[in-house]
């Protein structure tokens, strides 16, 4: 019999994780194959109409792809998981499976760009309703709620704004009115936020960020209810086709096993970085759940075991001065997406959030001068070093 396992760091490294029955091999092996040979036609039948456990084809299930979504349902608390492609193939089978034409959608106004546009303008071609609020105050969401809402989708903290969304007074408002709250949780992973606890329905991530952490891999995750997952995976998954390749399951499954210790590391650096930027003369304002003086920052200690990797700042030279910084870093790296050992800096109103119209993209608090560091796990002083070196540019060239 199998021991129990409560603490995080062991499930990330045991959960779903079996030696190869054939050759005992310690880590999963990568079942690099597209299909999977039957004993004969009647097992082939018997698998097909759902009869038997099994393999067929690697689009429908694979034995590197199943462990990680065994891995990560046992790390965020659900009862089952699906692997994606990419996070937008998450997000997007997340919410084709629980809507249809005549349904209704409460999001926040602040989302990842490429998510704004999937709900804002993909999403109503197919008779989707849409409205974007405020989520991070909960009379906004309830007063947006309608008799045909079907599910209310959150980011927190938001991207990039660094805003968070109350997630149990989220899911009461959510389930209240009859709908499903989906919780976008990348900017934490599991180890830091774990929204089914706090009464979220399904949990998304772009596991390209943390839960990969190396940067060297696209893919997504959903978890949530074993029949919420199973209608994800059958037909919508299977019939859209956004699946993961058994190696990249496999890159996940070896990110996922220092997740705890990267996690810590990212929150040590970023208290420190966000400490140095706010007291910094030229740094206008810093948006990071760690420090006391962001808004919400009781409710970060109340539903988060730690503050995170991820900030923004705006630097008292608006754009320009911001321009400056992002093109003067020597160590830290100017690229878009995050979660990655590295340090990154981008500017979300011409990359990340270049979808979103700029009227909305401004009503949300993404600025014009907004930056965007996700903080890695180099040693601290070097990249403080980095990022004091660049604001000295700045300093020099806007006197």
């Amino acid at each position: 019999m199998a021991m129990e396992v409560k603490g995080f760091n062991t499930k990330a490294i045991h959960a779903g994780q079996k030696p190869c029955p054939v050759t005992g091999a310690h880590v999963t092996p990568i079942y690099q194959t597209s299909t999977f040979v039957f004993k004969d036609v009647e097992q082939g039948a018997r698998r097909f109409a759902g009869q038997e456990p099994g393999y067929i084809y690697t689009r429908l299930g694979n034995p590197t792809i199943t462990e990680l979504e065994e891995k990560i349902a046992a790390l965020e608390g659900g009862e089952a998981a699906l692997a994606t492609a990419s996070g937008m193939a998450a997000i997007s089978t997340a919410l084709v499976s629980l809507l249809k034409q005549g349904d209704h959608v409460v999001t926040g106004d602040t989302l990842y760009g490429c998510t704004h546009g999937f709900i804002n303008e993909l999403l109503p071609r197919y008779g989707v309703e849409v409205t974007a609020v405020d989520t991070s105050d909960l009379n906004n969401i309830e007063k947006a709620m309608k008799p045909n809402t079907k599910v209310v989708y959150v980011e927190t903290p938001a991207n990039p704004t660094m805003k968070m969304v109350d997630l149990k007074g989220a899911a009461d408002v959510a389930h209240r009115h009859g709908a499903l709250l989906i919780v976008d949780n990348t900017f934490m992973s599991p180890y830091l936020q774990r929204p089914i606890e706090h009464g979220a329905d399904v949990v998304v991530h772009s596991a390209t960020k943390y839960i990969g952490g190396h940067g060297d891999v696209i893919a997504g995750l959903i978890i949530s209810s074993k029949e919420l997952i199973d209608i994800m995976r059958i037909p919508y998954l299977k019939d859209f086709g956004g699946v993961l390749s058994p190696f990249d399951a496999w890159l996940l499954l070896r990110g996922l096993k220092t997740l705890g210790i990267r996690m810590e590391r990212h929150c040590i650096n970023a208290q420190k970085v966000a400490e140095y930027l706010e007291k910094h003369p030229l740094i206008e304002k810093v948006y990071y759940p760690g420090l006391p003086s962001h808004p919400q920052h009781e409710l970060a200690k109340k539903q988060m075991d730690g503050f995170g990797g991820m900030m923004s700042f705006e630097l008292k030279g608006g754009l320009e001065a911001g321009k400056i910084l992002m093109n003067s870093v020597k160590m830290i790296s100017l690229a878009v997406s995050l979660g990655c050992v590295d340090s990154l800096i981008q500017h979300p109103a011409s990359m990340t959030h270049s979808p979103v119209p700029r009227e909305e993209r401004l009503k949300a608090g993404i600025t014009d001068g907004q930056v965007r560091l996700s903080v890695g796990i180099e040693d601290v002083e070097d990249i403080i070093n980095d990022l004091d070196q660049a604001l000295k540019e700045v300093e020099k060239h806007t006197k």
